[in-house]
């Protein structure tokens, strides 16, 4: 089911009023009715897949339990050992079965051997990245004696499925998701109000940014050689904050829906377009998977304690990674080995952290200084994108090469609906003015009621004129 679908549209009202006025007087209740709502919310986009969620969820609260009640460290590590193998050959099948089957192939050809195997026709499970590394988390844990492992096999299995961020995030942690599982929850007006205000803002940026940026998109990138340079250039501009819409949307609605049931989930975006650095981009942009790396799999493999040569080979790890994380994928190995070869310098240098801070903070506009590395910086992730973006790697050298060329100064295709720059300026400015908060819609009183009523009357129904069905979130792939 997407959230941006008439199915949500019904779903989400019901399973609201079940949960506050006619399970509330339970946790139990409120926890199985939520379980029942993810999996019948999973179902809707393919029911066979239920049975490989309840198998993930059934492994881990398993291993969880035999690592935390084996006697030996030897029979901890092959619990954990099994847990992993399984998830990840799951993982691996699913999502790079065919990818390493065209790639062995392609190396067979470098030695002019012509083989010919059959790649097999493998529907990749909606969200089976993001469960795994629920699960795999709440395992690492367990084994590195973080936590205990949940004997409730209804609150571990909501933890892995919460219909929010089954699908495409936040990827979160056992030791912040399980406990508010696990306690009574109380309904919050305010928590509530603020909720449906992100979730506002969420669709905004997914139905009026992402799709509206959609068409130009994939105009561009469907024939690079027969546009010019300004035209793909505008397209790789478009890209970026098609994707920015389409996921940090996702992840404000999925945190606004998650605040209606009394949740608080891992913040995933930070206005990440106003970073100074790549560095800083990276702590802003999918914060949930890129601290899941870092805690995962930098960390034990000896993160920066070992010196800069292991930190500097950690780090390409951990890139690397990531973009394969992706997908199954050339381009995906690229782009990650594209932005590790970026924070390079910053480490070596050891300037990574030099911007913590949020930029311009208590000032109107920022510096001469910071407008120059936010371009930069901007230019550098455009560039990315086009990695990400092309269906290989092929087209996207060709629309590289078709930037920087002289039609680069020639006007552009035009835009079919102007109304779309217009949106974009609207968003940046008020994420801008908003980067100081949570999201682009968290307003205090210090605003007039009308003006913020007709704020919010006037979002919905530009969202309701840009509503298309069927447009799915780009992430829903991964």
């Amino acid at each position: 089911m997407l959230f941006n679908s008439f199915g949500f549209a019904f779903f989400l009202p019901v399973v609201f009023v079940l949960y506050w006025f006619v399970a509330n007087k339970s946790l139990r209740y409120q926890n199985i009715l939520l379980l029942v709502s993810s999996y019948f919310f999973y179902g809707c986009w393919d029911w066979r897949f239920l049975f490989l969620l309840a198998f993930s969820t059934a492994l881990d609260f398993y291993s969880g339990l035999k690592i935390y009640n084996s006697k030996s460290d030897k029979a901890r590590k092959r619990w954990l050992i099994t847990s992993v193998v399984v998830n990840l050959g799951f993982l691996g099948y699913f999502k790079y079965c065919n990818f390493f089957i065209e790639s062995f192939a392609d190396l067979l050809k470098l030695a002019h051997i012509d083989a010919h195997f059959q790649t097999l026709n493998i529907i990749l499970p909606i969200g089976i990245s993001f469960y795994t590394f629920h699960g795999l988390s709440y395992v690492f844990d367990i084994y590195n004696r973080k936590i205990q492992p949940s004997v409730n096999v209804v609150e571990y299995s909501l933890f892995v499925s919460f219909f929010p961020l089954l699908v495409a995030g936040p990827i979160e942690r056992a030791t912040h998701l399980l406990p508010q599982i696990e306690k009574t929850r109380q309904f919050d007006y305010n928590r509530a109000i603020d909720g449906l205000r992100q979730m506002l803002w969420g669709f905004f940026k997914k139905l009026v940014i992402a799709d509206g940026c959609a068409d130009y998109v994939s105009m561009a990138f469907s024939d690079p050689e027969g546009y010019s340079g300004s035209t793909l250039l505008l397209g790789a501009i478009f890209f970026s904050f098609q994707i920015y819409g389409d996921f940090s949307g996702y992840s404000d609605i999925a945190l606004g829906t998650a605040r209606l049931f009394g949740f608080e989930l891992l913040r995933n975006f930070t206005f990440p377009y106003f970073s100074r650095d790549i560095a800083e981009f990276w702590r802003r942009w999918h914060i949930s998977l890129s601290s899941w790396f870092k805690d995962y799999l930098y960390f034990p493999l000896g993160g920066s304690r070992f010196g800069k040569l292991i930190s500097i080979r950690n780090t390409m790890i951990i890139f690397m990674v990531s973009g394969l994380w992706h997908g199954a994928s050339w381009n995906y190995l690229i782009w990650g080995t594209y932005h590790g070869l970026l924070f390079l310098p910053l480490l070596i240098f050891g300037t990574n952290r030099k911007h913590t801070e949020i930029i311009a903070k208590g000032r109107l506009i920022p510096s001469i200084t910071d407008m120059l590395s936010i371009a930069t910086t901007f230019f550098l992730v455009m560039i990315g994108w086009i990695f990400f973006r092309a269906p290989d790697l092929t087209t996207a050298l060709e629309y590289l090469r078709g930037i920087f060329n002289t039609s680069l100064l020639t006007p552009p295709e035009p835009v079919s609906h102007s109304f779309l720059y217009v949106a974009l300026a609207f968003m940046i400015i008020v994420e801008w003015f908003q980067r100081e908060k949570q999201h682009g819609l968290e307003i205090k009183t210090a605003i007039p009621a009308p003006m913020r009523w007709a704020l919010y009357v006037a979002l919905c129904l530009i969202c309701i004129a840009h509503f298309r069905q069927n447009q799915e979130f780009i992430y829903f792939q991964f």
